[in-house]
């Protein structure tokens, strides 16, 4: 009886987190396609905060490529697609000055597209996950068989994504002080 109360409190927490995660990819669009001022700092900060994300990223991965194959090539393939991505993403972001302060408005579509290829792969890992557990059964690890590389792949995605356009907006907003 005293283990049914925590044990409901995970399954209402779990509950709850997938029905919220519809509104939190909206705001997350949102918030990632509005008009901010560039400051250094802040670019800095992310970029710095990425750069130990995707050294992080990439020794799990190289970890993992000893259980599960093509860990780490999905992983550094996904880093390299993000980082593209990204300067795409710097060409395509409108740039505006007023007065000393620069000011950036990031593309809506790459905003929409990483945000996208990450949702879209959650929700392919609960389906996975969900019909994986036959797995064991055929012999397979239910860990191998719930596609590990390729959520590395679109973790990396993001993460080399923002890790360019973040540096790109530091290198901008230092230009502009100048």
């Amino acid at each position: 009886m005293a283990l049914l109360v925590p044990l409901a409190l995970i399954v209402a927490a779990f509950v709850f987190a997938v029905a919220m995660l519809p509104f939190t990819l909206v705001f997350r669009y949102r918030s990632g396609t509005r008009r901010r001022r560039a400051r250094t700092w802040v670019a800095t900060l992310n970029a710095v905060s990425l750069a130990i994300s995707a050294t992080i990223l990439l020794i799990s991965a190289a970890v993992t490529t000893q259980f599960i194959p093509y860990s780490f090539t999905f992983g550094t393939a996904g880093l390299a697609s993000g980082a593209i991505l990204g300067l795409l993403g710097l060409v395509l972001t409108r740039w505006e000055r007023a007065g000393p302060s620069l000011f950036y408005t990031p593309s809506r579509l790459l905003v929409l597209t990483v945000t996208l290829v990450v949702t879209a792969r959650i929700a392919y890992g609960f389906w996975r996950g969900w019909n994986a557990w036959r797995a064991a059964q055929e012999g397979t690890s239910w860990i191998a068989a719930i596609g590990i590389p390729g959520s590395l792949a679109a973790g990396a995605l993001a993460i080399g994504y923002y890790l360019v356009f973040w540096a790109g907006v530091r290198s901008r907003a230092m230009r502009s002080i100048r």
